[in-house]
This record gives structure tokens, sequence and C-alpha cells, in this order.
């Protein structure tokens, strides 16, 4: 394996040009920095190996149809495949769940908490539902934050780590999702309270 110093481009060419051994080179250079990226994501390591595994199939299929442009980014663009493996993994899940509550009927589940009138049901609905608009409009980098924050309960270490930027990048993004968030209510004249 004395291929190790070669650059990621040199070898990516020499897979190209059919030897194996190149991307095997690759692969055992970068593996544990995506493995660990994938497994601070979805926190199971059986998944994270699949993940693992699907991202160097798309690396892998990607090269060999030639639409892999290297400039010397080659890690990034394998760790971007992997995260976005993985947040895909996250949405089939979610999409699954609502389809088994959708089609899944059960009396308990339909009877409304006391606490809450039907009223206030819908109100609250209506508000996730305009928060969720509001995300959307959100810069790419925050939203991606945001997410990772709310959704997926990541730490801003794993976010850090995740997104290859410092603690601090994250908190700021953090902070300026949140603040556009506000100034996006504001603008669009809603109430989030339910009264």
């Amino acid at each position: 394996m004395k291929k190790i110093n070669v650059s990621d481009q040199v070898l990516i060419s020499n897979y190209l040009e059919g030897d194996e051994n190149s991307f095997e080179v690759l692969l055992l250079k970068y593996k544990d920095r995506v493995f660990s990226q994938l497994l601070i994501m979805v926190k199971n390591r059986d998944l994270a190996e699949d993940l693992f595994q699907e991202t160097f199939i798309k690396v892998v299929n990607t090269l060999k149809l030639g639409k892999y442009n290297h400039e010397g980014k080659f890690l990034p663009w394998v760790k971007r495949i992997a995260h976005n493996l993985a947040i895909d993994h996250f949405r089939k899940l979610k999409k699954r769940k609502e389809v088994y509550n959708r089609d899944e009927f059960d009396l308990m589940s339909n009877i409304p908490e006391e606490s809450l009138n039907i009223e206030e049901i819908l109100v609250n609905d209506h508000i996730l539902g305009s928060v969720k608009e509001l995300v959307d409009e959100l810069p790419d980098e925050q939203k991606e934050v945001l997410k990772m924050r709310i959704y997926m309960d990541l730490s801003f270490k794993e976010i850090s780590e995740e997104t290859g930027v410092s603690i601090n990048t994250s908190l700021g993004r953090m902070r300026y999702a949140l603040i556009n968030l506000r100034k996006l209510i504001t603008e669009k004249n809603l109430n989030l309270n339910v009264s």
C-alpha cells in the first residue's frame, strides 16, 4: 500500500484506467472519517455500515460514469454523498411512519387530549405547518444546522464534525437561523400562539 502518498486525483485516474487497487487505497484513506460521520448522524452501527456501503457504491458509479470533476475535493464530495444518504434515510423513515399512521386506524389515537379542544389541535397543526414553511425559506447552511439540532437532536459538536465547520460557526448558523425565523414571522405577521 505504498500508494497512500499518491494524490486522490492520481488514484482516481488510475482506478478509471482499470487499477482496482487505487480505489482500495482511496477507500482505506477515507473510510474512518466517512464512517464516523455516518455513525454520528444515525447513531446505529449497522445502519451506518449500510449507508457507508451505499455511499461508496454511489462514488464508484459516479466515477465510472465520468461525472466526477476533481478539484482537490474528493473527501468533502464523498462526505456530502454520505450526508445526503443519511438525510434521505431519515426522510424515508418519516414518510413510512406517516403512511403507517395514516393507514392504521386506532380509535384511541383519534381521541384528542383532554387539555386541548379540537380548535386548539387544528391551530397547533396550522402552526407546525407554518413553521416548516418558514424553515424552508432559510439559507441552506442555517436550515441544515437547525434540522440537525432540532429534528436529529445532534449536539453542536456533532453538527460541527458533520458539516466540517467549527462549533462556533455551527452555533452562529443556529443563531442566525433563529433570528431569520423571527424576522420571517414578523414580516408575514404570523401569530404562532395558541389562544
